[in-house]
């Protein structure tokens, strides 16, 4: 499995652009998008988009959900410009500039908290709090949605990944900290998420969720 260095490469724009290129042809990541929108409430009027990225999760949602209000939040300077050209002068979209390696900001209470492809880049530690902090800040009945990469139960199934999105162990992105998904959703279990489950899975990527 991906191992990484504590530097944050986050910092570097070119690695951000990298990252946006792989991670936007992804195989069958339009399914795992299909199915966190089916379990965010229709009637959400506030949802939290962690690590927003150039705005793709963010896009779908707010099309299907028009009435809601929505935060993106992001560190990297390169993912923050795209969200400004994306979204500026849209009233119902707030930018906010975070490492969410640090505690979550006060930015209010969300009906929905989603992420997709950003979490495992920060520490083990660091996910379990981030997954308690987020749980704080959902209303009653909020779900927590998390399209992400996962680390695979053994070396073979990873180098399989990695030949069927096309990279090879030397070309991985070096900002990964992957993590099982059994350990991820025990934690969630443990810090008083109901219903939680993963709803889709292909190979190291997954869909898991749980709601307050």
């Amino acid at each position: 499995m991906s191992n990484s260095p504590d530097r944050n490469l986050w910092t570097e724009p070119e690695h951000a652009r990298e990252y946006l290129q792989r991670a936007d042809s992804l195989p069958h990541r339009t399914e795992g998008e299909s199915t966190l929108l089916e379990l965010v409430p229709k009637e959400a009027e506030r949802i939290l988009d962690l690590g927003s990225g150039n705005g793709r999760l963010l896009k779908l949602v707010r099309e299907d959900r028009p009435q809601a209000e929505f935060v993106a939040l992001d560190f990297s300077s390169h993912m923050l410009e795209a969200l400004h050209q994306q979204f500026d002068g849209e009233p119902k979209v707030t930018v906010v500039a975070h490492d969410f390696s640090l505690p979550l900001p006060l930015l209010g209470t969300f009906d929905a908290v989603i992420s997709s492809f950003a979490i495992h880049h920060v520490t083990h530690e660091r996910k379990r709090s981030l997954y308690a902090e987020i749980l704080d800040r959902l209303r009653p009945g909020g779900v927590f949605c998390n399209l992400e990469h996962v680390s695979s139960p053994t070396e073979r199934l990873h180098l399989e990944f990695l030949r069927h999105i096309g990279t090879t162990p030397a070309q991985e992105d070096a900002a990964n900290k992957l993590l099982d998904l059994e350990t991820q959703l025990a934690w969630l279990r443990e810090i008083g998420f109901g219903d939680v489950d993963c709803l889709w899975k292909w190979r190291e990527l997954a869909l898991f969720a749980g709601i307050k």
